[in-house]
């Protein structure tokens, strides 16, 4: 690819509503997020498949990493629905733009589009860039023109525009102007310290609007928790490209998350911008592009959220049960999520009949057998347990009660684990279990590094050679939480257990007095449960 040529991708949308995407840029600064190329090449092509229009994939030039990443995606990566776009800046003061090695570099990244930074309020000119206000904006129309003139499509960002509206607005609105003037396709408004409200910016976005007949677009950060509303008050104020991040990463706390936005959009304005079906694969893409930048998904998130659709009030449930519209905004299958009902010491009727019909448990209607799982969950919820984040141990609950009986793969004896401290500083961890599987006694020991881990291995060497299917079962994640003490120092102790088996997840919980006991039954849950949905006969 040369300097010049630009590329299209195959299944473009209508250029009239952009959604631009700098999850890979923008969101790359937030604390804690620390992109390799790969990872990027990834998350481009998670965008991509989501049907995104842009993707800002950094600055090139500015270094090696952004530069690797242009010319490996340009490679690798046949785009079927975004634009890549190099970010950089506008020319330096006193200079020009042809001969700038800053904007050779742009250029050299082989992106149909550019996006240039460009100052546009008065103080960051004077002080920040040390220049005179014309000639920054001769900065910006050498820049543009130049770029426009070799074959790129240009958007301009104007950096701390609303403040520098708010402290000069001719002088912010000339720079909207001479960007336009110069051949920009879209000048795009930056609340780059996040302090707007949304009447605010209808009032500026229209303003300015109306003034420059400038093509305009929206950057908000979230540092008053607005930037999905500021970006959609743009919106409704004329602007038509609106820029966002991948579950609103970005710096401080963030920018306009994507997904709402892209969803209100869809959704709410009744707006096409995505391709046909991709909005049911929003929540699967939210989650995946967590899973490369290594941070679990918030579960609160708008629309994508484990919780977002999660239910728990016997009020809510009752309504639900009769119409699910009554208490959600949209059906969450349109955003590629579920309902789900949370059983807590809250739970009606209603609850246990929804959650039962969720886990596959037929309960039948029968009145009464239902009240006795309320009755059930509300006397182990009051003993420490919970059930909202362990569906594996309330369904064996639910099971246990409708079948008379509670399913068992093994009956345990006893056990015991041992940490012994040794004088070097070291610990060693040893657990015994004696159980009786398939009418067999068992008696297993096994070390590890702690006693549940120990306690793990020792289950697995007595019963893998009954059970080979647990050989695919791996502890994933584990919380304590110490409960509130009622006799002094004493204290209740739950666990939750996270296990997979490489295609499904599950959670089971335990309570008790010690931390050992309570990772236990954890354990026997986990196991039991993992057996279960494998298809295996109960021994007992």
């Amino acid at each position: 690819m040369t300097t010049t040529e630009a590329t299209a991708p195959a299944e473009a949308l209508d250029d009239s509503f952009h959604v631009f995407d700098t999850t890979l840029r923008d969101g790359a600064q937030r604390e804690g997020i620390n992109l390799t190329v790969a990872d990027k090449l990834t998350i481009a092509r998670h965008l991509d498949a989501f049907g995104v229009g842009f993707i800002e994939g950094g600055w090139p030039g500015a270094n090696p990493r952004d530069t690797e990443f242009f010319a490996r995606a340009r490679a690798e990566i046949d785009f079927r629905h975004a634009q890549l776009v190099a970010f950089g800046a506008t020319r330096r003061a006193g200079g020009s733009a042809a001969a700038d090695p800053q904007v050779r570099a742009l250029l050299e990244s082989g992106a149909p589009v550019i996006t240039l930074v460009a100052k546009s309020h008065d103080r960051h000119v004077e002080l920040a860039l040390r220049t005179t206000l014309d000639e920054n904006l001769e900065m910006v129309r050498d820049t543009v023109s130049h770029l426009v003139a070799q074959g790129r499509r240009v958007f301009v960002d104007c950096e701390h525009f609303f403040d520098g509206y708010r402290a000069n607005p001719e002088y912010a609105k000339s720079v909207v102007r001479t960007a336009h003037e110069a051949g920009a396709d879209v000048v795009v408004l930056c609340d780059t310290n996040g302090g707007m409200l949304p009447a605010q910016i209808t009032a500026v976005v229209s303003t300015v609007l109306a003034d420059t007949g400038a093509r305009l677009g929206i950057h908000a950060q979230d540092d008053t928790g607005c930037a999905v509303a500021n970006t959609l008050a743009a919106v409704d104020a004329g602007a038509t490209h609106v820029q966002c991040t991948a579950n609103g990463y970005g710096e401080r706390v963030g920018n306009a998350n994507l997904f709402p936005v892209v969803a209100a959009l869809e959704i709410k304005y009744g707006r096409t911008v995505l391709p046909e079906g991709a909005l049911a694969e929003m929540t699967r893409i939210s989650h995946a592009i967590a899973e490369v930048v290594n941070l679990t998904p918030s579960t609160h998130q708008p629309y994508v959220g484990v919780s977002a659709f999660a239910h728990k009030a016997g009020l809510h449930a009752s309504a639900i049960k009769v119409d699910p519209d009554l208490y959600q905004h949209i059906d969450p299958e349109r955003v590629g999520n579920t309902m789900r009902m949370l059983v807590s010491d809250m739970a009606g009727r209603a609850s246990i009949e929804l959650k039962s019909k969720e886990l596959g448990v037929d309960l039948g209607g029968d009145r009464a057998l239902i009240s006795r799982v309320v009755e059930r969950v509300k006397e182990r919820e009051l003993a420490g347990y919970t059930y909202e984040a362990a569906d594996a141990s309330f369904e064996l609950l639910l099971r246990a009660e409708a079948e008379g009986r509670a399913r068992k793969y093994f009956r345990v004896e006893s056990w015991r684990a041992i940490v012994e401290d040794r004088p070097d500083g070291t610990h060693a961890n040893e657990a015994t279990v004696k159980l009786w599987a398939k009418g067999e006694r068992i008696v297993a020991t096994a070390e590890g590094n702690g006693p549940v881990n120990a306690l793990d291995r020792a289950l697995r060497v007595a019963l893998e050679r009954f059970y080979p299917q647990l050989a695919k079962f791996e502890l994933v994640d584990y919380k304590v939480r110490i409960l509130e003490g009622k006799h002094g120092t004493e204290s209740t102790t739950r666990v939750l257990i996270a296990t997979t088996d490489g295609t499904r997840d599950w959670n089971t919980v335990g309570v008790a007095p010690n931390v050992i006991a309570a990772s236990w039954q954890a354990l026997e849950d986990a196991y039991t449960y993992g057996l279960l949905h494998a298809g295996v006969e109960p021994a007992e």
